[in-house]
Order: structure tokens, then C-alpha cells, then sequence
């Protein structure tokens, strides 16, 4: 494609995406003293963390619940917040409660956090790591020269610019850099012809979360798995509103997490199956479905939920939480009996413990949970390495990775220890004048450590 550019941007990494991977990733590579540039189609950072409400921020922590794991920037960031009240500590957040929506495995050291905050100190860390920024900017192409990734074409209200960089993250959840550049990819699950439904999130206030929680505990112990589907909280309220006629929805109960502030919720409840996140017909569809499905809902909270009869929406999400679409293939593709054997390679770049979490596999009321065996997994770095294209990175939720291991992931903390990795290797390969394919991995790793990251090795 033979594009003018009415501007020229010069930069040492490239970071195209500022969602949890992508923030991490410019932050940690600005750190190391090379020139960072991250763009950003959206007026903000945090990606599904703040233009998608998606919360709380899944467990941390070992799957003994007993040692913070995911730590660097990620852990900055939390204390960061929990510092200005805009979040709880998730050593002070147990399985069980309110604020996992009573689910226990896999749930110990969840962090509920406010987006309006974590929008603010995203900025302040981006601004004080010194990387440039530029917002209100979408990627167009890649510039491809003898198979290395060269720079990018960016489209804003200026017009059609060039970024000239060494190295690019491809940091946009969709792994658009790495599928335009001719890397191969999968999309969802091919071999179930399945992509993971896509979620509406928001957030209610007003509630009196005392009532509310009364309720649950009156029935907590009628919580059960039939079927593959999950029948807990406020199930017996879905089911008379059902039988009323005031419940359509494919979900059997609600997934409410209470937030820092008490009279405060956030809604993960609805699904809206067959969303194609990198087509925009299908986005377009699925925003109108996911705002329906939220004023639906609401309308059962008012009338059939105890605390709930004065519950106002205080803000519905401004993009669809997405959960899957394609996976790039990288130099290793991680498998889900990667994660449920607790392996960790010898590349390992961040340990993790999340569960493997599948959405909707069995029709739309489905959920796998399938907790790993061991304490946690290791993420090797040649699954941020995608197949094909010389000085690219991937990092978040379009790794290297088949359907089921991108099901645990996929979830944000992981995805910024991802992030927090790509960067230090971009920044180390502009530093030693290699390939990311070349990077000394044991190096990235000590310098990963020192910076705060757990490996487990």
C-alpha cells in the first residue's frame, strides 16, 4: 500500500496499543533509557481496564493464595492506587466474598479498583517513565522491509503519519500489527469453530450493599454446577424473574463484584456470542446488544433484588469487553496441559496461577473453570516472539497461545507482566543491536527480576 504520510515520528520502540499490556510495556522500555513512543486509538489508557470497566483485577497470587507472583509494574500500580483510595490491597481480598461475587477457587487476592483512578495514574507513570504519547491515534499498516518491521502508518485527526521505530509491540489485543505484517495467526477456537461471547460491562451505584449481601448469604449454600452451567449468585432471583417474564437473557445468574466504594457494583452478567472484535459490523452490533442486555439487567436489579430498588447505572463501558479473538503464532505456542501441569520453561518471563476461564463453549450459559495443579506456570518469552517478521513483539491476550491456555492468560495481570516483559526484551534488543529473536534471554530475565518481576526460576 503506497501511503503519504503528512508527518514523520522517529522512536527506539513503538508500543501500538495502550491497554494493561501496552501501558507496561512503553513504561518498562522507557525505563531502560530508550526512546519510547506508545499510541493509543482511545483518549486514555488502561484499554479493558478503563474504556472496557472490566474488573476487579483477577488474583495475583500463587494458586495457594499464599504469595503475590505477578509484582513489577503491575504491583506499582496497585500500590499506586490503593495509596490514592482508588482500589483494595488484594492481600486483603478473600475468595468468598462480595468483592469476587462470592466465587472461591480461583478468586483469593482479587483487586477491585476504580477506572476513573487507574486512568490517572496510568498518565502520571507513563508521563514520570518519560515516554512519548499519543493518543486519539489508530494503526493503519505496518512498514515491511526484507521481512523486519520497520515502522508504522498511523491514522488521527492530523492525518496519516509515518512512525519510524527498531522495535514494535504489537500490543492491541487483536494482534492487528502481527496479522497485517503476514503472520500467521488462529482465530478463537478453530477447531470448535468458536470465539469466547464478549461481555457489556458496568457499573451500578446507589446500592444498599448490606441488603444485598444479606440476600446472598440467606443462599449462599443452594449455589451448585449442573450441566456445565453455574447456578450462583441471585440465581432464585433470575428464575422468578424469569417465570415473570422479565428475564430474556441466555445467563442463569448474575456475576456482581462490589468495588471500593460500598454502594458500588460492578456487572459482569451480560453475553452477547459470535462477536468478531476485529471486524467493525460486529463490534457495532455487539456495543447496541451489550447496552440492551445492561438496562435488562438493571431492571431486575430494581425489581427483584433486595438493596437494588433505587440502583442507577453509573456507566456503561465505552468498548465491549472482549475475551478472545486471534491468537499469533509465535515460536512457541503455549497449551493449555502447559498450565494445568504447572510446566515452567527455561524462557520464562512471568509466572502466573490464573485458572483456565472459557466462556460460553457449551452454549451461552457455560463456563469452564479448571484450576492448574500446581502453585503456577511460567509464560515463555518465544510465545511474545511471533513467527515470520524480524524486531516484532506480541504482547496480552493475542500471544502465542491455543483457545483453552488463553483462557487463564488472558486476564489482566498476566497480561501486564506480558507487557512488562516485552518491553525490557524491546529495550535490551535496541541496546545490544539484535533481533528480538536473538535477545539474551538469560539477561532479560535477570533484568527482569531486578526490576521486580517474580520468575520462578
Amino acid at each position: 500500500m503506497n501511503i503519504d504520510a503528512k508527518k514523520e515520528f522517529n522512536t527506539e520502540v513503538l508500543v501500538i496499543g495502550g491497554g494493561p499490556a501496552g501501558v507496561c510495556a512503553a513504561i518498562s522500555a522507557a525505563r531502560m533509557g530508550v526512546k519510547t513512543l506508545l499510541v493509543e486509538q482511545g483518549g486514555f489508557s488502561g484499554g479493558m481496564a478503563t474504556r472496557g470497566l472490566v474488573g476487579p483485577f483477577m488474583t495475583c497470587y500463587d494458586a495457594e493464595g499464599k504469595e503475590m507472583i505477578i509484582r513489577g509494574i503491575f504491583e506499582e500500580i496497585v500500590d499506586r492506587m490503593v495509596e490514592r483510595g482508588y482500589a483494595i490491597h488484594p492481600s486483603e481480598v478473600m475468595g468468598g466474598t462480595a468483592f469476587t461475587s462470592w466465587i472461591k477457587i480461583g478468586h483469593d487476592h482479587v483487586t477491585p479498583f476504580e477506572a476513573e483512578g487507574l486512568k490517572l495514574i496510568l498518565d502520571e507513570m507513563l508521563q514520570e517513565a518519560n515516554v512519548s504519547i499519543l493518543y486519539h491515534t489508530s494503526f493503519l499498516q505496518p512498514v515491511i522491509e526484507q521481512d523486519t518491521i520497520k515502522g508504522a502508518y498511523v491514522s488521527s485527526k492530523a492525518g496519516i503519519q509515518l512512525i519510524n521505530a527498531k522495535v514494535i509491540i504489537d500490543c492491541t489485543g487483536d494482534g492487528d500489527v502481527a496479522a497485517r505484517s503476514g503472520v500467521p495467526f488462529e482465530m478463537g477456537n478453530e477447531e470448535l469453530g468458536l470465539i469466547q461471547p464478549a461481555t457489556m460491562f458496568y457499573h451500578i451505584s446507589n446500592v444498599d450493599s448490606d441488603k444485598v449481601e444479606a440476600d446472598i448469604q440467606a443462599n449462599i449454600n443452594n449455589f451448585y454446577r449442573k450441566d456445565g452451567v453455574n447456578y450462583r449468585s441471585l440465581h432464585w432471583r433470575v428464575s422468578e424473574a424469569r417465570e415473570n417474564g422479565d428475564w430474556t437473557l441466555d445467563r442463569v445468574s448474575i456475576g456482581l463484584f462490589r468495588m471500593p466504594k460500598k454502594d458500588e457494583w460492578c456487572v459482569n452478567t451480560s453475553r452477547i456470542m459470535g462477536v468478531d472484535s476485529t471486524d467493525n459490523e460486529s463490534l457495532t452490533k455487539a456495543e447496541i446488544e451489550g447496552r440492551k442486555q445492561a438496562d435488562e439487567i438493571t431492571r431486575f436489579f430494581r425489581k427483584y433484588v433486595p438493596g437494588c430498588e433505587d440502583a442507577r447505572i453509573k456507566s456503561t463501558a465505552s468498548h465491549v469487553g472482549i475475551r478472545e479473538s486471534r491468537h499469533i503464532a509465535g515460536e512457541y505456542r503455549l497449551t493449555a496441559d502447559d498450565l494445568l501441569q504447572a510446566k515452567v520453561p527455561y524462557d520464562t518471563v512471568f509466572i502466573a496461577a490464573n485458572s483456565v476461564d472459557v466462556h460460553g463453549r457449551f452454549g451461552p450459559k457455560s463456563n469452564e473453570y479448571v484450576p492448574i495443579s500446581g502453585k503456577y506456570y511460567g509464560v515463555p518469552y518465544r510465545s511474545l516472539v511471533p513467527k515470520k517478521i524480524e524486531n516484532l513483539l506480541i504482547a496480552g491476550r493475542c500471544v502465542s497461545a491455543d483457545s483453552t491456555a488463553a483462557g487463564a492468560i488472558r486476564v489482566m495481570p498476566p497480561c501486564m507482566a506480558m507487557g512488562q516483559a516485552a518491553g525490557t526484551a524491546a529495550a535490551l534488543t535496541v541496546k545490544s543491536n539484535c533481533t528480538v529473536r536473538e535477545c539474551d534471554v538469560k539477561l532479560l530475565q535477570n533484568t527482569l527480576v531486578e526490576n521486580g518481576a517474580c520468575l520462578g526460576i
